[in-house]
């Protein structure tokens, strides 16, 4: 094993003090080699077992172990079969935009004008140019239109105009579902969209609805606040202790959330986070407001377009985001579909200058190829995993793991997948509350996914012997639910 490769090992398992249990890597002797051996009898025995369970019964599956640095397969059951894999295709979707966009990619959201200023006064349009950026919030637009007044803009005569072109203009995947809709999970993809918080679940709007007094509607608010939005409020406050009924949806094709319900009084009330339809104009409509509060007047003409930059526009202020090397965190951690989506739709535009799917999904097959791996079977309809019709085998996806270790942005990688049974968000992510034991817990790291009767795991586990695994194990058509059943695999594996 070479230098590096043992530095990316220890790197791996030693994640800060909370990862201390973690053993360090020892070379094989030829005694424990043999030992190993025997010990993936044991392996496929344990697994077997599970497969066989009457709890899965009927459940499709694809299981494939491999070991970490040898790349020898030591355990298969039916490697080549395609099965929907959920979020596990963000193990291809993290892997390959990681090798395409680079760990240091960022996103710039550019404010320009063709217009000419003058006495304070800009006349013409205001542009507000997005190239994707999930993680641009209000804060972002209110330090933007801060640098405009202190460059001397007082006033705007035209237009807040959206540029959101960086993309093309197919908003949702073919995976979502209409009752999906108003969820985050499913929010429509831009080149210009805004994200509430720090969780980045860009295209949405939390909803907030907080008790009054017994009998009044609850107080409903909007973070961040847009015009864009309308909010019917049919909620009710009732006395304490009775249950909190509250409702939010956004209406079909709308930008009308439906908020109704009783809201108990003395209660916490209720907090979501509701997609909004056209991003774009919801991105700029904040950043009107922000040119407001700035202090920035406005034409009573003044109001939110789409369009294209004009070629001749001049940069007025500039917003980057944080490198790729950081959004991997929540991306993964959070197993945040908006993010898998617009990195598919920036590697499209990258190769082929196209911020398509089509592109996107082409760019990560044949990326996924340029390292040996034959993508026969693979069939990708979205870059997050919420298609259904998505399949991919889980050899695939174990060789996809086992070749990003040489990367020079493998710790980019590895930092992003979260770690079984570790409390604190950011870390343990999907995986905080799953494999706590002591067998394994902190010794997993592996990407999470599910759907209805799907569910799969796949990355990377430490043996009490010392050893790293890899594994992918996919399962669909589950009675309910096949988690505990691989969580059992993975403890199996762990106990070698």
């Amino acid at each position: 094993m070479n230098a590096r490769k043992t530095r990316q090992r220890l790197s791996k398992w030693v994640l800060g003090a909370v990862l201390v249990t973690a053993s360090i890597y020892t070379p094989f002797t030829g005694d424990q080699a043999a030992a190993a051996q025997q010990s993936y009898k044991g392996l496929e025995v344990g697994i077997n077992q599970v497969i066989t369970s009457q709890r899965m019964r009927g459940t499709k599956s694809s299981v494939v172990v491999r070991n970490a640095d040898t790349n020898k397969v030591v355990y298969q059951y039916r490697p080549d079969q395609g099965v929907t894999p959920a979020s596990n295709v963000k193990v291809l979707t993290g892997a390959t935009a990681l090798e395409v966009l680079g760990e240091d990619y960022t996103f710039v959201t550019d404010v320009l004008t063709n217009g000419t200023v003058k006495n304070g006064v800009l006349n013409g349009h205001l542009y507000l140019r997005g190239t994707g950026d999930p993680t641009l919030m209000e804060r972002d637009l209110k330090r933007m239109a801060k640098e405009l007044r202190q460059s001397g803009i007082k006033s705007i005569t035209g237009n807040v105009v959206a540029d959101d072109t960086w993309f093309d203009t197919k908003r949702l995947s073919p995976g979502i579902y209409k009752s999906d809709e108003t969820h985050y999970y499913a929010a429509q993809i831009s080149a210009l969209t805004i994200s509430p918080n720090e969780d980045y679940d860009s295209g949405t709007t939390i909803v907030e609805a907080k008790p009054t007094r017994n009998g009044k509607a609850a107080t409903v608010t909007l973070t961040p606040h847009t015009n864009i939005v309308k909010v019917v409020n049919r909620t009710r406050t009732v006395p304490k202790n009775k249950p909190n009924t509250v409702s939010m949806t956004r209406q079909y094709g709308t930008n009308t959330i439906i908020v109704s319900g009783n809201i108990p009084v003395n209660s916490n009330g209720k907090r979501q986070w509701v997609t909004v339809s056209n991003p774009s104009a919801y991105t700029a409509d904040v950043f009107m407001r922000a040119l407001s509060k700035e202090g920035i007047s406005l034409s009573k003409s003044t109001k939110v377009s789409r369009s294209k930059t004009p070629a001749n526009a001049q940069v007025l202020a500039t917003n980057r985001s944080m490198s790729l090397y950081y959004l991997m965190v929540p991306f993964m951690k959070l197993s945040n579909n908006s993010h898998a989506e617009i990195l598919a739709k920036s590697m499209g535009r990258k190769v082929y200058n196209q911020g398509s799917w089509d592109a996107g999904i082409r760019v990560m097959k044949e990326t996924i190829e340029k390292e040996g791996i034959n993508t026969k079977g693979i069939y990708l309809e979205d870059a997050s995993g919420m298609s259904h019709k998505n399949k991919i085998p889980s050899e695939k996806i174990s060789e996809v793991l086992f070749a990003v270790q040489s990367k020079p942005w493998y710790p980019a990688f590895e930092r992003s997948l979260p770690v079984a049974g570790m409390n604190e968000r950011m870390l343990g992510g999907t995986l905080r509350n799953r494999l706590t034991s002591p067998l394994v817990r902190g010794k997993v790291l592996a990407k999470t996914g599910s759907l209805n009767h799907t569910d799969a795991l796949s990355g990377y586990v430490k043996t009490k012997n010392g050893r790293e695994l890899i594994f992918s194990i996919l399962t669909e058509g589950a009675k309910s639910t096949a988690r505990p059943d691989i969580d059992k695999m993975v403890q199996v594996m762990a106990a070698q």
